[in-house]
């Protein structure tokens, strides 16, 4: 974690986090971008990296965080701090596109199927919080160049993989967005918040069980 104080950080992931949700819920949800979205999505997410990555390690997503801390990478004082953040981000970043940027639009809502959405977004998360413990935790990678990139491609085929099947969130504070957006149910938003927690503490686990 960088040296940055506390309040870089939170400001940090606040403003990734906050134009991530905006990005989502302008472009996909609102359907600005129309078939694009996905790669307006991926794009908003790689620049935000470059940009916070120093500063707070650009997590930009709950589960992220969760499984760079139980890699050993991130302090248990920031662990809370940057989850609740992440998540006021998101709602912020919905609130924003419904109420100022597209008032007008109309938002279809999320139709899950329970089994096929649960294991998308456990799949995808997983390989999200996986690619990011490897080209941004590890010390056989530190000081590339392409972990923005790499971690903006899993999101972006993710997206065009299962963005139909369970709305391609793998982020707790996108989900919360799509809960603000009204396009996803609280009774469902279990379907988004259990697999991508549990993948985030899968990716944990397979990194160190590729280190014993």
């Amino acid at each position: 974690m960088s040296d940055f104080s506390t309040r870089a950080k939170l400001t940090t992931e606040f403003i990734g986090t906050f134009f991530l949700s905006l990005t989502i819920c302008t472009a996909s949800v609102l359907g600005t971008a129309g078939t694009l979205a996905p790669f307006a999505i991926a794009s908003t997410l790689m620049v935000m990296i470059y940009a916070g990555g120093h500063i707070s390690g650009a997590h930009y997503n709950p589960a992220v965080t969760l499984s760079i801390y139980l890699r050993g990478a991130c302090e248990e004082s920031d662990l809370a701090p940057y989850m609740a953040t992440q998540m006021a981000a998101g709602v912020t970043g919905a609130l924003v596109a419904v109420n100022l940027l597209v008032p007008d639009g109309n938002a279809e809502s999320l139709v899950l199927e329970t089994g096929p959405a649960f294991a998308a977004e456990l799949l995808f998360t997983f390989a999200l919080a996986y690619v990011i413990l490897n080209v941004a935790t590890s010390e056989t990678t530190e000081g590339n160049g392409f972990y923005g990139a790499a971690i903006a491609l899993v999101v972006l085929a993710g997206a065009l993989s299962v963005g139909s099947i369970s709305g391609a969130s793998f982020n707790p504070a996108v989900t919360v967005s799509l809960i603000a957006s009204d396009v996803l149910s609280v009774e469902d938003s279990w379907i988004h918040f259990v697999p991508q927690m549990a993948g985030g503490c899968l990716a944990a686990l397979a990194f160190k069980a590729q280190r014993l």
